[in-house]
């Protein structure tokens, strides 16, 4: 039998880590790797066309499965290319290894061609990100960089000269057993006391909820009906925690609707659960707070703390259950609730008015019907900027549907290449990308990804020619609109041009037909919805400061969206609610 290069045994240990894709684009310096990979059956390289795609696509991948997943840029230029989705990656706490491989290690600090130092590059956004100078720190290396990327939650960065990875693989290598799932983190019992005798002390209770509930849904539930508390959320804690809850007060934060931020202020005591919720001007710091998180370095970062629970929140939640006092005073959860469908009945018909009429196209139209014809386990992607706005306001989560986007970073762009990190997992599942047109047109070279994997993944375009959630910033500061506008071509003709299924729709009766035939197409499909720029939204609590940005600014704009079957939900958790 040949003895192993490096460049194999790095690629048999990511196999043995579970990692099924390589999604970059190949160079010089990955060569030893791409041609291990070529002669491996277990794993394939992806070919992307923008090294940014990898990484966004295996964060995406890395969120769906729960496991390691990986991405790799050729030296220099290439690997630097990583670094946004690798941003991405890291602050959503999805476990990603990136190889960025590395000039000749003979010539490394000699200023050569391509020369940049990526295990110091990747540093700020990577648990670990370390140089493999000579063959010997296989496997080890590369064995504690998967356990801090699976253990930690986030990324880890190998860098790897081409030459170093055509040497021979050590001799009796040690090929330990490599951590492939996280454990749970139990509190101690002197904070699950406290946590209770909190509860227990407080009339009024109100959870707000982020990603950390992923797989606690039952638990909050039970929690809630135990001390009658209303349930709020962040974006990232949406598809985890709004379905199935008769205690929904909605979302607070910028792009907040209905009655969370009055839940938040009006309580004595708020409980926030697995959320690293950044908008601190949106909680309160006249009232109690507890933070229950599996990061403790999250802990107090946002506002002042009364108790830190280091815990998840599932183990927490089932810890304290059975030692917290039930409560029968439903005043408050009721009240909350009132308030949140009545904040929602004020802004709901203005998506429905004389929509069939309304050219361009409403977007929040278009996103209310998208969400009644996709799926029940679609996976949505979702670009930065107002396309947060429709997928918080009218994606409709049913706990087997995904909602992913670039809520932590923030970064344009990013919504096609999770669709396709996603829709590799799974090509038999629903994936519908949400892009803005700013959004799409960054990146969209990687449409030809779609293509050349017949990857069936639905692009639902929402041009409206500008960058509206930038011209939203600028109205707020009292500023006119400037370099916002974008010049846009046809881009279903595009797409028909690429050799995906494409259509254009600029009337509202087009829109559903348009649709169905796309979600029906076996292949790539886009769809290029013409929207109306002037559809912007404000949240339901804002400064004095913002209102006199938007009183210079905006005073014929329209500012408030519908919020989709949210209203349903909310009407049906008052049936049982007494007239306040």
């Amino acid at each position: 039998m040949a003895k192993q290069n490096v460049a194999e045994q790095f690629v048999d240990i990511l196999v043995r880590a579970g990692v099924r894709r390589l999604y970059g684009v190949v160079g010089d310096s990955l060569n030893p790797v791409v041609d291990a990979i070529r002669r491996t059956r277990d794993i394939d390289w992806i070919q992307v066309r923008h090294e940014e795609v990898a990484a966004f696509a295996a964060g995406a991948e890395a969120q769906i499965t729960g496991g390691l997943a990986a991405c790799a840029g050729s030296c220099g230029p290439g690997n630097l290319h990583l670094i946004n989705g690798l941003y991405d990656a890291h602050r959503s706490m999805a476990p990603v290894l990136a190889l960025a491989s590395q000039i000749p290690s003979s010539e490394i600090g000699l200023g050569y061609f391509q020369e940049t130092h990526p295990d110091q590059l990747f540093r700020e956004c990577s648990h670990y990100s370390e140089l493999i100078s000579n063959p010997r720190q296989m496997p080890r290396l590369l064995h504690t960089a998967i356990q801090h990327a699976v253990g930690r939650g986030g990324v880890s960065v190998v860098s790897l000269p081409g030459d170093i990875a055509s040497q021979p693989a050590p001799e009796k290598a040690v090929e330990t057993a490599l951590v492939t799932t996280r454990p749970t983190v139990r509190p101690g019992d002197a904070e699950i006391d406290a946590l209770v005798r909190m509860i227990d002390e407080a009339d009024r209770v109100t959870l707000f909820c982020g990603s950390g509930t992923a797989g606690a849904h039952a638990e909050v539930m039970q929690f809630a009906e135990r001390i009658k508390s209303p349930v709020g959320h962040a974006l990232r804690g949406k598809e985890w925690i709004q379905y199935d809850n008769p205690y929904d007060v909605g979302m607070s934060g910028l792009l907040g609707y209905g009655a969370a931020y009055e839940a938040t202020h009006e309580c004595d005591l708020l409980i926030l659960l697995g959320t690293d919720f950044p908008y601190n001007a949106f909680l309160p710091d006249d009232v109690k707070i507890v933070q229950v998180d599996v990061r403790p370095e999250r802990l107090g970062r946002r506002s002042r703390l009364d108790l830190a629970v280091w815990g998840d929140v599932r183990e927490t939640l089932r810890c304290a259950l059975p030692r917290v006092r039930a409560k029968t005073d439903r005043r408050f959860l009721d009240k909350m609730l009132k308030k949140h469908a009545d904040a929602l009945e004020g802004v709901v018909k203005a998506y429905t008015r004389k929509v069939e009429k309304h050219v361009p196209i409403h977007p929040e139209y278009v996103a209310s019907v998208i969400d009644d014809l996709a799926d029940d386990d679609a996976v949505f992607t979702v670009d930065t900027g107002m396309c947060n706005v429709w997928a918080a306001r009218y994606l409709t989560p049913n706990g087997r549907r995904r909602i992913i986007g670039s809520f932590s970073h923030g970064s344009m762009a990013n919504a096609l290449p999770q669709a396709i990190g996603a829709q590799f997992t799974d090509r038999r599942r629903q994936v519908v990308s949400l892009s803005g047109d700013g959004g799409f047109s960054m990146l969209m070279g990687d449409f030809l990804t779609l293509v050349q994997y017949d990857l069936p993944v639905k692009v639902i375009v929402f041009n409206n020619s500008s960058l509206g959630m930038v011209e939203l910033e600028m109205l707020v500061a009292g500023l006119p609109s400037y370099g916002t506008t974008n010049k846009n071509p046809d881009f279903a003709a595009i797409a028909r041009a690429a050799g995906a299924y494409g259509v254009r729709v600029e009337k509202p009766k087009q829109l559903s037909g348009a649709l169905k035939d796309a979600f029906k197409h076996d292949g790539p499909a886009l769809v290029d919805v013409v929207t109306d720029p002037n559809a912007l939204s404000i949240p339901p609590k804002i400064s004095a400061d913002m209102v006199t940005g938007f009183a210079l600014s905006a005073s014929k704009i329209v500012l408030d969206g519908g919020v989709g079957r949210m209203l349903q939900m909310a009407r049906s958790n008052l049936r049982n609610v007494p007239r306040l």
